[in-house]
């Protein structure tokens, strides 16, 4: 399964919307992070909030968690909580140690993660 992904401002929210789904090489990643950028210029970021559905990714190869990581390693990208929705504990497990921090959560339902977001 390729890689594909959406992503969506919600400018009123100060929010985030991603949906990522196959797996990915590196110049998935990379545009995945261009495009990631791009969304977060309609936002007041860093800050934001970000809500990401993984459910359709399956795990993915270690050089490409590395990617991710260096991607999303910059304070100015850094959103100031995340909520993952996963459906299966692996994923979960993989996208813990990849964002295992402070105001990061993980959930079985997107309005559970909505809802913990907007709080």
């Amino acid at each position: 399964m390729d890689a594909n992904y959406s992503i969506a401002s919600d400018k009123s929210r100060n929010l985030v919307r991603i949906k990522m789904a196959g797996f990915f090489g590196q110049k998935d990643v990379q545009d995945f992070a261009a495009a990631y950028r791009d969304a977060l210029t309609a936002l007041k970021a860093p800050g934001h909030l970000t809500i990401t559905d993984i459910t359709d990714m399956p795990i993915q190869a270690q050089d490409i968690i590395a990617t991710f990581a260096t991607a999303f390693a910059p304070p100015e990208v850094r959103s100031r909580r995340i909520a993952f929705i996963c459906s299966s504990s692996l994923s979960r497990l993989q996208a813990q140690r990849l964002f295992g921090r402070d105001g990061v959560r993980f959930f079985d339902c997107g309005d559970e993660a909505e809802a913990w977001l907007l709080e």
